[in-house]
């Protein structure tokens, strides 16, 4: 593995790592009354556009990173849904 390979993955677990407080945050209190439904819509269009993006050029840091990015933004999507 080359040392951008290597770069990306590290940039690829920053990211994705930062929504994880938010999903918890949002699972323990049951609320997710300060979070954009838009924004939550337009981010996880962007990150499935990213994903498939990923898939076209064989970048293993951007498929892995925007999949995980998605799903947890997903479940953010999800709960603000379920808890409104």
């Amino acid at each position: 593995m080359d040392y951008i390979t290597i770069l990306g993955f590290v940039a690829a677990t920053c990211t994705t790592v930062a929504f994880l407080p938010q999903v918890m945050k949002t699972w323990q209190s049951k609320s997710a009354k300060d979070v954009s439904f838009g924004m939550l819509v337009f981010f996880c269009s962007g990150i499935f556009l990213w994903f498939i993006y990923g898939v076209f050029i064989k970048s293993s840091p951007v498929i892995i990173a925007n999949l995980l990015t998605l799903i947890l933004n997903l479940i953010i999507l999800y709960l603000k849904i379920k808890y409104e």
